[in-house]
């Protein structure tokens, strides 16, 4: 179960597991390589024969029908339907906002220079599936893609045991205009849209979680495609107060660790008497819960840790770079500012985590195991290329050449210098017949 300690008498050992804890995919590697091979070497044959044998499932096809799509509309309840467009609608409205303007702009006289923002050609998107069924990863993925201008994205999902892609996944990747689905999962899915096969042309990007065998095949195509950021165990990380709702922390708590059974709770909080409480809650909220066993071995990897004040809270908090960090104190607006590392941040107490993973608009593809220090919330940005451009004029070249031809020659790059000579001459002959013209008409 989980227990009450002061952050101040933490072993070291404890201390190396609360922010050493990594994301570590060493034992998945060697099997991940060795289908990652099959496909490469023997293209849909592999994707139906690694279906039967890692799945389960025997299917007929790996490319999801139109019919299919007409099938699932009809075992999806209006309710659900409703909740899938609240939430489409927000995640437009929010990575809407993020997209740039190219721009240019003289900065000196005869010197133009801008930024030119450009769409990844395709994309490969991964949602899990099979016994479980995550559409809102299919819109926090796609969406973004989608508003960056990226013209060919692409699903890939594990099928159920009837061979057939959740009903869910394919109404949302309907609702957001995505009929490119594959039923198929795993390493085989990331081998499949690095490399390609017969039915699955490959893609210049693959986003997405998945399990360690997911994790471990996107690492290794990363040198032909770009994916985002490793993903490991989901976590949370809460600072609160003593005036924090008990209730709210326990229950956001359980949240998360009904995720999985390696999916890490932490509480920081100066306050013992909530701590506690916090404690005491988690215990009487567990009976019943139909993950009983899943929250229970997660809590084992979780902690309640008590600091000194608020700010110290907020120093281990930087250092343990939560995916997801909740701020329930009487400022949280204020320990915002001091916040370095978080994938994504939930202030107040009416801002739990499941917000941000279905409806508030912010994406929840996120950094986790400390990753959240160097990579940041999947955004429309992602899905775009930066290009610098410049424009000179001979004005402009002439006021920078020098600077250029000094440079490339203290480098050793004597065609560089001459590049830039060569038509500095050229001006200057042009403007010296140009002057000995005008003393002719004189």
């Amino acid at each position: 179960m989980i227990f009450v300690k002061r952050f101040e008498n933490l072993s070291d050992e404890e201390k190396e597991r609360l922010f050493k804890r990594g994301i570590s995919f060493d034992s998945a590697i060697p099997k991940a390589r060795e289908i990652i091979q099959k496909v490469r070497e023997n293209g849909d044959s592999a994707l139906y024969e690694l279906t039967k044998e890692l799945d389960g499932v025997s299917i007929e096809s790996i490319r999801v029908e139109d019919d299919e799509f007409e099938e699932a509309h009809e075992r999806v309840d209006d309710k659900s339907l409703k909740a899938l467009e609240g939430a489409i609608e927000r995640i437009e409205r929010f990575h809407a906002m993020q997209l740039p303007s190219s721009w240019m702009e003289e900065v000196e006289q005869g010197i133009e220079l801008g930024l030119l923002f450009t769409p990844i050609e395709s994309v490969g998107v991964y949602v899990p599936g099979g016994r479980a069924c995550y559409p809102s990863t299919l819109l926090m993925c796609c969406i973004p893609a989608k508003i960056a201008g990226v013209e060919r994205i692409c699903v890939c999902s594990p099928p159920q045991s009837d061979g057939s892609v959740n009903p869910y996944i394919l109404v949302a990747s309907e609702l957001v205009g995505v009929r490119e689905v594959y039923r198929v999962g795993g390493a085989q899915a990331i081998s499949a849209m690095a490399y390609g096969t017969e039915s699955i042309p490959s893609v210049k990007k693959i986003v997405g979680p998945g399990n360690v065998w997911v994790t471990a095949a996107k690492m290794l195509v990363k040198e032909v495609v770009d994916i985002d950021s490793p993903a490991g165990p989901s976590e949370v990380l809460i600072i609160a107060d003593e005036n924090a709702n008990v209730d709210y922390v326990a229950w956001d708590m359980l949240a998360q660790a009904e995720h999985d059974p390696h999916a890490i709770s932490i509480l920081l909080t100066d306050s013992v008497s909530l701590a506690e409480a916090v404690r005491k809650r988690i215990v009487e909220l567990l009976q019943g819960q139909p993950r009983k066993s899943i929250m229970m071995e997660s809590l084992t990897n979780s902690m309640i840790l008590v600091a000194q004040s608020i700010e110290k809270c907020i120093e281990v908090a930087n250092e343990f770079a939560p995916e997801h960090l909740e701020i329930m104190t009487e400022n949280s607006e204020d320990i915002l500012n001091k916040v370095k590392n978080a994938g994504s941040v939930f202030l107040g107490a009416y801002t739990p985590v499941a917000v941000g993973d279905y409806a508030s608009g912010t994406n929840h593809v996120l950094p986790t195991g400390g990753w959240a220090k160097v990579y940041s919330a999947l955004s429309t940005l992602d899905f775009l290329k930066i290009s610098c451009v410049q424009h000179l004029s001979k004005e402009g070249l002439l006021k920078i050449g020098e600077i250029v031809c000094t440079l490339a020659e203290l480098e050793g790059l004597h065609a560089h210098a001459e590049s830039v000579r060569a038509r500095m001459n050229r001006m200057d002959n042009q403007m010296g017949k140009s002057n000995q013209e005008n003393k002719q008409e004189k």
